[in-house]
């Protein structure tokens, strides 16, 4: 089968558009031969075959914002105020929007639209009308009060397709129904207060962070972190783990020594380079909207770096449909039989036999149980690097709840509310998804914003929308919103948030809340909980670590108080422009003086 591509596809799709005002003049020029008798002059023909598309499209967009605002006033509502735009279609907004996107600057330049027009704006990109809200009783809507008015939609479904295709994160109607009941009970209580699988690789990474300070080198945590998270939800998920953590650590970029052709090539390794690539361009997309591939003409970059994820899953996948092969004809034990109907992957492969509909869940299900508490983890320990008085505070709770050796439990996890402090705290600055988006289905309305009228958003518009920025607003959070202060959960600021819960919301909420919650809290207490039982102090590595932008150091808010740089993809990352292998930041953990 011919392949076009991604290019041509547009085209193709939009080609009626083009087609249409040319076949009217064409058809008009016939009319006015017969009509006068004689054929219309070439420069009237010449003149409008030029400008019969760009008439239509101003004609549409005319009349697209007069049907919307007729329809605004008859429900008593106004229409989102619009971002000015300079360029014909927006396309100054979307070098702006994607400029911010390359450089790092997490929710810009939506922010700035924000602070000028409020917390909801139409950013108009590509002739596509976007409204863009930061405002917590929207969000409510958009998740929770008018679920069904609101869904992932055609065009997300279009961009993220290459690399989630129809699973959980990435469904809507009837298929997200059937993928949200197979994955429900594998996060019930019983299954994410076991603790073992934590442990084993928890203590695998640290010895070897150990042994790597004992060489004098800084280790890469986001690196060592996103490999224990990857061995604990592949062994949770899968039954077995594809033991990441033995391809060793990464060494800094200035170190003399090299790294050996094995680690390079460690299929691990290989994996988590071509899936957080896959993520960083299916969220590039986004940016184009329903345009995206006129930004990939010439080829799909999601699907190369799939092609490479697949020969890491695909063998585990294969071999699970083998071992059910073997259960049918009684070849397994009754124990092994028992422990592989326990994973979710034994499930899923009991339920279908088709690897695109179990690779599309696995997938999913891997980002968000890896990813997600990958990227908590290393911006807790990043911001613990820098407020030492909140480490020495959350550590004297560690060793007081716990102790210097023991193993915690699912009841300390519960018990030690600090702990619970700090994490919601890194959650609330740096929540692992910090930008969103849905599709209205139908006609909808948002309450005003401060006493003003309610906003309406016509069918079929995209509406994303930012926990990040919404996290950081000072008239939610109290002047101090951009400052990490984990006693804001615990003191009467709690006040901000008891009030209106919709203010944090880094798990989502509604019937798409992420059922992985407790999972992700019990994974980041017990990682921290062995941290800071062999560790007492955390350093940022600042000669190796990579630094942002100098100009905004120069500048104002949260983005000048930074001194890693930020980036996102599907979720939150520390970003280094170093290249592989060593494609994630640099810190260093420095030893208490009594470990060994």
């Amino acid at each position: 089968m011919v392949e076009f591509p991604p290019g041509f596809i547009y085209i193709g799709h939009r080609l009626h558009h083009l087609v249409c005002p040319l076949a009217l003049v064409y058809a008009g020029s016939g009319t006015w031969a017969v009509v006068f008798e004689r054929p219309a002059p070439r420069w009237l023909r010449v003149s409008a075959y030029l400008l019969s598309i760009p008439v239509a499209l101003t004609w549409s967009v005319l009349y697209s914002y007069l049907r919307d605002r007729r329809e605004a006033a008859r429900r008593g509502a106004v229409l989102a105020p619009r971002v000015k735009s300079w360029w014909p279609g927006g396309f100054d907004i979307l070098l702006s929007v994607a400029h911010g996107f390359r450089k790092g600057h997490i929710g810009s330049p939506f922010d700035q639209y924000c602070q000028e027009y409020g917390p909801v704006v139409n950013v108009r990109v590509v002739f596509e009308d976007r409204i863009f809200t930061t405002e917590p009783e929207h969000i409510k809507a958009i998740l929770a009060t008018q679920f069904k008015s609101f869904e992932k939609g055609p065009v997300l479904w279009d961009q993220l397709s290459g690399l989630l295709g129809t699973g959980v994160f990435n469904s809507d109607g009837e298929t997200w129904k059937l993928h949200r009941s197979m994955t429900r009970p594998f996060f019930s209580k019983d299954r994410i207060s076991h603790f073992d699988i934590f442990e084993k690789h928890a203590e695998d990474a640290l010895n070897q962070a150990k042994a790597r300070f004992q060489e004098g080198y800084p280790v890469d945590f986001q690196d060592m972190v996103g490999r224990f998270t990857l061995d604990s939800a592949t062994e949770f998920l899968f039954g077995k783990s594809v033991r990441s953590l033995s391809a060793g650590l990464v060494y800094p970029k200035h170190c003399v020594l090299v790294q050996n052709k094995e680690y390079t090539n460690h299929l691990s390794n290989v994996f988590a380079y071509a899936f957080s690539e896959a993520q960083s361009q299916v969220a590039f997309r986004s940016r184009f909207g329903s345009s995206w591939r006129l930004a990939e003409f010439w080829g799909d970059r999601v699907r190369k770096q799939v092609e490479v994820c697949h020969r890491f899953i695909d063998p585990i996948l294969e071999d699970a449909l083998e071992t059910k092969g073997k259960q049918t004809t009684a070849q397994v034990r009754i124990e092994e039989k028992e422990a592989f109907a326990d994973t979710l992957l034994g499930h899923l492969v009991n339920c279908t036999e088709d690897l695109t509909v179990i690779w599309d869940e696995i997938v999913n299900i891997l980002i968000a149980a890896r990813d997600t508490t990958t990227a908590t983890l290393t911006f807790l320990i990043y911001m613990l690097s820098q407020r030492p008085e909140v480490l020495e505070r959350l550590r004297a709770e560690v060793l007081g709840k716990v102790g210097s050796s023991k193993r915690p439990t699912y009841e300390d996890a519960q018990n030690m509310k600090y702990m619970r402090a700090v994490i919601n705290e890194t959650l609330r600055l740096y929540p692992p998804v910090p930008l969103n988006v849905r599709t209205s289905t139908e006609a909808a309305m948002w309450p005003g914003v401060n006493g003003g009228p309610p906003i309406y958003i016509p069918p079929k518009t995209r509406t994303p929308y930012s926990v990040f920025l919404m996290h950081r607003r000072k008239d939610l959070w109290g002047p101090d919103a951009d400052i990490f202060d984990p006693g804001r959960f615990l003191d009467a600021r709690l006040k901000y948030l008891t009030s209106n819960p919709f203010i944090f919301l880094p798990f989502n909420a509604g019937p798409r809340i992420c059922l992985g919650q407790q999972f992700a809290y019990n994974e980041i207490s017990f990682f921290l909980v062995c941290l800071l039982q062999t560790f007492s102090s955390i350093m940022l590595a600042e000669d190796i670590q990579t630094r942002p932008d100098p100009k905004r150091a120069q500048g104002t808010g949260w983005g000048s108080q930074e001194k890693v740089t930020i980036r996102h993809h599907l979720t939150l990352y520390v970003d280094v422009s170093t290249g592989w292998p060593s494609f994630v930041d640099l810190r260093k953990v420095e030893r208490c003086g009594v470990c060994p």
